[in-house]
């Protein structure tokens, strides 16, 4: 049961269960009241005939009570005693009164029937004046019970219904007809038969289609999960996991798994290149001041001191700004203060005595231009764009602040040679220096433009260089400003 396939066709063939018993026994309540009420009308029919012909004075012994085997007959007097009952019924269950013998009184020949003249025998020469109007049968529906008769050593289940009619002597008498239950009971049970028959087939039928169509529906799945193995045993992100033809969700997966392995290998790549780079940065500045220190152990007269404490400074910008790296690559979110851009702009050019070039200040007085983020950062964003442009300008740098938007827009200017149009992006990568900067550049590891950018998409914003009025390179950072 921990298999999807066997899962989904479990769920199918229950949900179809109870659909088919539902329906089933909805169907057989269908039927058996459709069959209940055609008996119930069958032995309304049978009794009110006999109830008419008793309201009309018909004697007993010439009452018409035919099919008396499919429709036996019991008439009860007010009192609940048996005055007619059908030639062979025997038993009768389900009437309130189960005698099947009448009454001495009421026997054929026994005493006039209710068409017979009074017991005096005066004869007013035909004048019927002084007999009671013609009786009348109850217009009230039926009374209808399920009960048994035993009609010529036959017993079966009746519907009874009971109508009562009133005679011409005023008197009150039940009339009992039912109608067989037999036509009901077998069709009930045929189709109960037919349905306990059909339904467990069905349920496998269900079953096996579910298993089938499942098991085609996840073989991609299953191709997925074996490549997906195959990367893990042999470390190869290269490879790729088969995508089906379908523009199914098993598809969608497929693709979405691609597009992670490719992110994955570009990331597992970069995390390569920016090992092997990191190294390299290392080696020099390292083998550089070994071999200082191993001149100034043997000839401490030698000993370069100012250009092994460049080297250690070197050092501990490059550890920094690779522990800086980590800590973005890791997922690192910037605090949550409040960073006055313009007021953070004047510190930064203020604290920066040893810049070749004086930094020309652009924030309008009075502006505010606030922004959420780590003071810290932004703060090494706009040292490091600054930095840059020391690096590469003429004769002049300058910094502008200014509202862009929904944002603040810091903008650092040089009137250096700038940066060509199909550069623009890769000078932003981690250890990329163009060549001019590789022969001109001091120090420098090629991870201030990378560290400024990744520091402004932790902040929500964007850092672009473009062409600056001037000639050189303009580097725009853009903030959103607090919601």
């Amino acid at each position: 049961m921990r298999s999807v396939r066997a899962r989904a066709a479990l769920g199918a063939t229950l949900v179809v269960a109870v659909a088919l018993i539902g329906a089933g026994l909805a169907v057989l309540l269908v039927l058996r009241a459709n069959l209940i009420d055609q008996a119930d009308l069958q032995a309304e029919v049978a009794a009110r005939d006999v109830a008419g012909q008793l309201a009309t004075g018909t004697p007993y012994d010439e009452l018409e009570l035919d099919d008396e085997e499919d429709h036996p007959v019991q008439v009860v007097d007010e009192e609940g005693r048996v005055v007619i009952v059908s030639k062979d019924l025997r038993a009768v269950t389900g009437t309130g009164a189960t005698g099947v013998t009448p009454v001495p009184s009421a026997s054929a020949g026994a005493t006039p029937s209710p068409g017979d003249d009074d017991d005096d025998g005066d004869d007013d020469g035909g004048d019927d004046s002084s007999r009671p109007d013609a009786g009348e049968v109850s217009s009230d529906d039926p009374e209808f019970s399920d009960g048994t008769a035993t009609v010529d050593r036959t017993t079966a289940d009746y519907r009874f219904a009971a109508v009562e009619a009133t005679t011409r002597e005023g008197g009150t008498l039940t009339v009992y007809a039912g109608a067989p239950l037999a036509a009901e009971q077998e069709a009930v049970g045929t189709v109960r038969g037919a349905m306990l028959t059909g339904l467990p087939v069905l349920l496998v039928v269900v079953a096996g289609v579910t298993w089938l169509v499942t098991r085609r529906a996840l073989r991609p799945v299953e191709g997925i999960r074996r490549e997906m193995a195959a990367i893990t045993a042999s470390e190869d992100l290269a490879r790729r996991v088969p995508e089906p033809d379908s523009r199914d969700e098993i598809a969608a997966l497929a693709r979405t798994t691609n597009e992670t392995l490719t992110v994955l290998e570009a990331s597992v790549e970069r995390q390569r290149r920016f090992v092997a780079d990191a190294s390299h940065e290392l080696r020099s500045p390292i083998a550089s001041l070994r071999t200082q220190l191993e001149v100034a152990e043997a000839h401490p007269e030698l000993l370069d001191l100012p250009g092994a404490v460049a080297d250690t400074v070197r050092l501990q910008v490059l550890a920094a700004d690779l522990l800086l790296l980590a800590r973005l690559d890791a997922g690192e979110k910037p605090g949550g203060g409040t960073v006055e851009l313009g007021a953070l702009v004047r510190e930064e050019v203020s604290q920066r005595n040893g810049d070749r070039i004086a930094v020309a200040v652009e924030v309008p007085e009075g502006g505010a231009f606030e922004v959420n983020g780590s003071r810290g950062q932004l703060s090494r964003v706009i040292g490091n764009l600054l930095d840059n442009a020391q690096r590469h300008a003429e004769g002049s740098v300058a910094v502008s602040v200014a509202a862009d938007g929904r944002g603040v827009r810091v903008e650092v200017r040089d009137d250096g040679t700038g940066v060509p149009e199909d550069e623009r992006e890769r000078i932003f990568e981690r250890f990329v220096r163009l060549d001019d900067a590789r022969s001109r550049d001091d120090g420098g590891a090629g991870l201030g433009l990378a560290i400024a950018r990744d520091v402004a998409a932790r902040h929500g914003g964007t850092l672009t260089v473009h062409r600056a009025e001037e000639g050189g390179a303009a580097f725009r950072l853009w903030l959103p400003r607090p919601a």
